[in-house]
């Protein structure tokens, strides 16, 4: 299209508003404040009518190009089955993972870096939309080979290993840094106990590679998902189950307004691979409704919050 087209066609456009949208001058074009707020609003708008355009055409051409999935600690064996069976029932789509940092677990999937990512609960981003959830685990505290609390973990009658969230409250805890969101930063390292007493305040670190050198080096304590524990094992940290804490949760996310038939087809894949327990309906007016068969989830996903 031309650009005297364009010209014509945002002229015919703002006769119909009844204001001007850009500032013209001989040397640049900027939008007003009407304009900038008019993009704002349509911005929704015109990213579902380009997803469903998208959608429409691979559903007709069957789905091709590169599936950008973000992950953060370790892609276990059932997202590595999601993505094989994307890539089996669409020879032309081929999925790519990318490694997420812990202190900026939701930038890549808000500026597009990737299509979709499997990032850890609680998401509360509204730029964003939780689909399938799955993957509940038990939280695991890892500490230095030979901490204190590691030790004397055999009384009768109890998980062999575990540590009470009270003892946390001994245990300065690694956490993400910024730019991650503050609850999400507090749900991986709890600044109290469930009773209420401060937990110490450890490094902050931006990787999870970071966090793993500091554990080693007794500078405080992590917490992890059983498996992304046992995945990232090492003979100078030890692994302790962690009794009195919400379950580590993952979810699949995208950014709202941009479902593609690439990204439907990899939540399909989730749902069937990994034993999904959830699924988000979005609604771009309403956070999302979590659900188990007939039950409601939302018992979980507050605790998460």
């Amino acid at each position: 299209m031309s650009q005297s087209r364009v010209s014509q066609l945002l002229r015919a456009l703002e006769g119909r508003i009844g204001a001007r949208l850009l500032d013209r001058t001989s040397r640049r074009v900027r939008l007003t404040p009407l304009g900038e707020r008019f993009l704002a609003e349509l911005r929704p708008a015109y990213d579902a009518l380009s997803g469903a355009v998208e959608g429409a055409r691979g559903a007709a051409r069957g789905l091709t190009g590169v599936l950008r999935v973000g992950f953060q600690g370790a892609a276990d064996e059932r997202v590595m089955a999601a993505l094989a069976a994307v890539r089996e029932r669409h020879p032309g789509c081929e999925p790519e993972t990318v490694e997420i940092p812990m202190a900026d677990p939701f930038g890549a999937v808000r500026e597009g870096e990737v299509d979709a990512a499997i990032v850890c609960l609680p998401v509360e981003e509204p730029e964003l939309v939780l689909g399938p959830v799955f993957s509940r685990q038990p939280q695991t505290l890892l500490v230095r080979a030979g901490h204190r609390l590691a030790a004397g973990r055999r009384e009768p009658g109890r998980e062999r290993g575990a540590v009470d969230a009270e003892e946390l409250a001994d245990c300065p805890l690694v956490a993400p840094s910024d730019p991650a969101p503050r609850y999400w930063r507090e749900f991986m390292a709890p600044p109290v106990t469930p009773d209420g007493r401060p937990i110490p305040r450890g490094p902050r670190v931006r990787t999870l590679q970071e966090g793993l050198t500091a554990v080693a080096a007794g500078r405080g304590g992590m917490l992890l998902c059983a498996p992304t524990a046992e995945y990232h094992g090492r003979r100078d940290i030890t692994p302790l189950p962690v009794t009195g804490l919400p379950d580590s949760m993952l979810g699949l996310v995208w950014r709202r307004g941009g479902e593609t038939a690439r990204i439907r087809a990899l939540r399909r894949a989730v749902e069937e691979e990994c034993g999904a327990f959830a699924s988000a309906r979005p609604d771009p007016l309403k956070r999302p409704v979590v659900e188990r068969g007939d039950a409601l989830l939302t018992e979980d996903v507050a605790r998460l919050r």
